[in-house]
């Protein structure tokens, strides 16, 4: 089987859509880290009790690298009406995520400090509890820390065979 069939395939499988961020330490005891944000479609629920969600990310990746060392991130499980702010953050060769997240309206945790994403229809806080390197991703299994119901109204935005998509 080729990388191609195997896209191909796989392409076939709807996914929601989710923005994970998290904050860079800062580089003194002075500042603020910077925010960094990456789209993913490669994210779910593992468990209800302890609650614990899954993204997987490419191994070397800017937010790989973030979490490997910053054990606090954050999920926005974005609305169709938010297909902008998915494509913005899953660009590559992208400008510095400061100025991606700039006119992006967000609040700030209260546990992670990481950007919550106005509108999302969910958000959730989270703690890495496990990193699986599996293939070329890893797996990061977080402890759900806090959740939020910020837009429950609305649909979610999908991904199917390559473009992001409307339910219906």
């Amino acid at each position: 089987m080729s990388n191609d069939e195997f896209r191909g395939a796989l392409a076939r499988l709807a996914a929601g859509v989710v923005l994970i961020t998290a904050q860079e330490p800062p580089l003194d005891e002075h500042g603020r880290g910077e925010d960094v944000g990456m789209t993913a479609t490669a994210f779910m629920s593992v468990s209800l009790d302890p609650p614990l969600v899954m993204v997987s990310l490419r191994n070397g990746s800017r937010m790989d690298d973030l979490l490997a060392e910053q054990p606090l991130w954050a999920v926005s499980v974005l609305a169709e009406s938010q297909r902008q702010v998915a494509g913005r953050f899953a660009m590559k060769g992208r400008i510095s995520d400061r100025l991606l997240f700039a006119d992006i309206p967000h609040t700030r945790g209260e546990v992670t400090a990481a950007p919550l994403i106005d509108g999302a229809l969910a958000t959730l806080e989270c703690r890495t509890e496990q990193r699986v390197v599996a293939g070329d991703h890893t797996l990061v299994i977080g402890r759900v820390l806090g959740a939020s119901l910020p837009s429950a109204e609305g649909a979610p935005l999908t991904y199917f065979r390559g473009q992001y998509r409307q339910l219906g």
